[in-house]
């Protein structure tokens, strides 16, 4: 198994569970991929990639289950705050409102055609409002960790519908967003490797598909295998040698294919204070973050910060006081001085991580069109990972998904 993520944690425990001799090479100094939890300053998990779990995530709220870990509801009573500037609003006004409303419903309609080669940032210069198109751009960005003008509508469509449909994409109760793990994603990542044999800081170099088995190349050495699966985003993949070179269709994902941009922050206070004036914690700002209440029942106050695409390269390019002062700003603006002094503060730029290249997820190029999904193996070398997911790619769910898949294609 190459790549300790949750696809590949998810595969070899399914193949140690039926027998098989498995062993987990991991280039990182931790397992779990693009979920990794850490612990605030007032004990509480602090989820630093990959967090959400949708209503209908059959297969992440089963492994939580069986490893004794709960799934709560994530905040949503009270009101979003969007914030333009200085300036900060519960509702949007009508004038953005309804166009904004409009765009997305032809966009879910748009969703159920597979869509032209033209950009996202193409369609939304052509709604009517900029207060529209900001806003769209902003929710748009987040949702797929990169700008309008990066990802055509081939890739957005293909999202909304491995989704379940937009409102499943975007939505927080009953949607993509409807819960979260108590413990942390990076917990079950944990769970799931405790009684696997895992190798952490030995990369996977070469795969040499030679005779009934499978070579592979790690800076300690040679490892001899009857099989072999990569679990590793596409793009960060390549760095591996294959011979005989892979096939086409694998070639083209990981050759074609660019991770997101993504920054995640999470801002730790006593207590969650910004439902005393009402507010949710959810908070929409006009080219700038988003932000959620993660916080755990019972527990202290958790503000998660998402900023995507150029914004977030360009706030990862600043120095690390300036960019927390950036944020907290932003979060003041929305719910009060109060959001400018947190307890503990924790951030990640996911796209200056080597060992995952980006978030959430691998996107074609421009003009590449279809490059990811499924993906056959090639002799005894398999496939798994988020982007090989035909449901939900981009979320723990396709990851494991799609880990569960590659173990069952091992064993048959």
């Amino acid at each position: 198994m190459i790549g300790a993520g949750l696809a590949g944690l998810t595969a070899a425990r399914r193949l140690a569970g039926a027998g098989a001799d498995v062993l987990v090479l991991e280039s990182n100094d931790r397992v779990g991929g693009r979920a990794w939890t850490v612990r605030s300053a007032l004990g509480s998990a602090v989820d630093l990639g990959g967090m959400w779990v949708g209503a209908d995530h059959g297969r992440v709220r089963a492994l939580a289950a069986e490893a004794g870990m709960t799934v709560f509801p994530s905040p949503t009573a009270g009101a979003t705050a969007f914030v333009d500037g200085a300036r900060v609003r519960r509702r949007l006004p009508v004038a953005t409102a309804v166009p904004a409303g409009l765009a997305l419903l032809r966009l879910a309609a748009l969703s159920r055609r597979d869509g032209a080669d033209r950009t996202v940032g193409a369609w939304l210069r052509r709604i009517p409002g900029k207060g529209a198109r900001d806003l769209l751009a902003t929710v748009l960005t987040e949702a797929m960790a990169e700008d309008p003008d990066a990802i055509s509508m081939r890739t957005l469509l293909a999202g909304i519908r491995s989704a379940g449909g937009l409102r499943a994409m975007l939505g927080m109760q009953g949607g993509a967003q409807d819960g979260l793990l108590a413990g942390g994603a990076g917990g079950l990542a944990e769970w799931l490797a405790a009684d696997l044999t895992v190798h952490l800081g030995l990369p996977a170099t070469a795969i040499t598909r030679s005779g009934p088995g499978v070579v592979v190349d790690t800076p300690s050495g040679p490892i001899r295998v009857d099989r072999a699966v990569v679990a590793v985003p596409p793009p960060v993949a390549r760095a591996i040698r294959h011979d005989p070179p892979l096939p086409p269709g694998r070639a083209a994902a990981e050759r074609d294919t660019a991770m997101g941009a993504v920054y995640k922050a999470i801002a730790v206070y006593p207590d969650p204070f910004w439902r005393q004036a009402g507010f949710s914690g959810q908070l929409v700002a006009v080219r700038g973050p988003a932000a959620f209440d993660v916080s755990p029942p019972g527990g202290p106050g958790h503000l998660a910060v998402l900023v995507a695409g150029g914004e977030a390269r360009a706030l990862s390019a600043l120095p690390a006081r300036r960019r927390r002062a950036a944020v907290l700003d932003v979060l003041a603006t929305a719910f009060g001085p109060q959001a400018r002094s947190p307890v503990d503060w924790h951030e990640k730029s996911w796209h200056e991580d080597r060992h995952v290249g980006g978030g959430y997820s691998a996107l074609p190029v421009l003009g590449a069109g279809s490059v990811i999904g499924p993906t056959p193996p090639a002799g005894p070398v398999h496939w798994a990972g988020t982007e090989t997911a035909e449901r939900h790619p981009g979320y723990l769910e396709g990851a494991v998904a799609s880990g569960e898949a590659a173990a069952d294609a091992v064993l048959t």
